[in-house]
C-alpha cells in the first residue's frame, strides 16, 4: 500500500488542499454546519465559514483533505497547525508546545466508518514528528457527545471557557504520539502520509 493511502472502508488519501479545492472544502464545511445546526449544536455558523476564513488555512499549507480523487466532495477536511487561540490557550498552557486541530468535518457520506479517529491519530503523530508535546482542539461548550467523543480517543478536558460571543470553548489535549485510542493510525505503517 503507498504511504499516503489510508486503510479504510474506500481507498483514501489525504493530502494538502490547494487553492482548487477551496469550493469542496467549503461544501464540506457548509454540510457539517447545517447538520450540527439542526441537531441544536451552536459550533459553525449555519451557512459554513465564509472563503476568506478557509482561504489562509488553505494558502499556509494547513488544511487537509481526505479524498478518493474521484468524488467532488472529499470524505472529510481538517487543518492542523500551530494557531492556538489567544482567547483559549494562555501563556501558563505553553501554548507553541501544541498542534491545534480545527474545522475537523467528516462527510455525512462517510460517518461512522471511523474517519475522525484515523485522522486525530495521524494528527497527534504529526505533533509528535514536529517535537511537539500535545495535540490540542476545542469544541461546543453545550456539545456534551463530542466532548465524551474525545475523551473516548485519549483526549483530557483541560477546561472550558465560557465566553458569552464563542459558542465554542471546551479544551481538550492529547499527549503527542500516544496510540492506543480508536481507530489511531499505525504510525510505523503510516510515518508519513504526505510529505509535510
Amino acid at each position: 500500500m503507498p504511504t499516503n493511502t489510508l486503510d479504510l472502508p474506500a481507498e483514501l488519501t489525504l493530502r494538502r488542499a490547494t487553492a482548487s479545492d477551496l469550493p469542496t472544502v467549503l461544501t464540506l464545511l457548509a454540510e457539517a454546519a447545517k447538520w450540527l445546526n439542526a441537531a441544536g449544536v451552536r459550533q459553525w455558523p449555519d451557512g459554513g465559514f465564509p472563503a476568506a476564513r478557509i482561504e489562509p488555512l488553505i494558502d499556509q499549507g494547513v488544511m487537509y483533505l481526505l479524498d478518493d480523487g474521484i468524488d467532488p466532495v472529499p470524505a472529510a477536511t481538517m487543518a492542523v497547525d500551530a494557531h492556538a487561540d489567544p482567547e483559549f490557550w494562555s501563556a501558563p498552557d505553553r501554548p507553541h508546545d501544541a498542534l491545534y486541530v480545527h474545522k475537523l468535518a467528516v462527510s455525512r457520506a462517510y460517518s461512522g466508518q471511523g474517519l475522525g479517529e484515523v485522522l486525530l491519530g495521524w494528527a497527534v503523530a504529526r505533533a509528535a514528528r514536529t517535537g511537539r508535546r500535545w495535540l490540542r482542539l476545542d469544541c461546543a461548550k453545550d456539545n456534551t457527545r463530542l466532548q465524551a467523543y474525545y475523551r473516548g480517543l485519549g483526549f483530557r478536558h483541560v477546561r472550558t471557557v465560557d465566553l458569552p460571543h464563542r459558542a465554542s470553548g471546551a479544551l481538550f489535549e492529547r499527549p503527542a504520539g500516544e496510540t492506543g485510542y480508536g481507530r489511531a493510525l499505525d504510525t510505523e505503517a503510516h510515518k508519513e502520509l504526505i510529505q509535510v
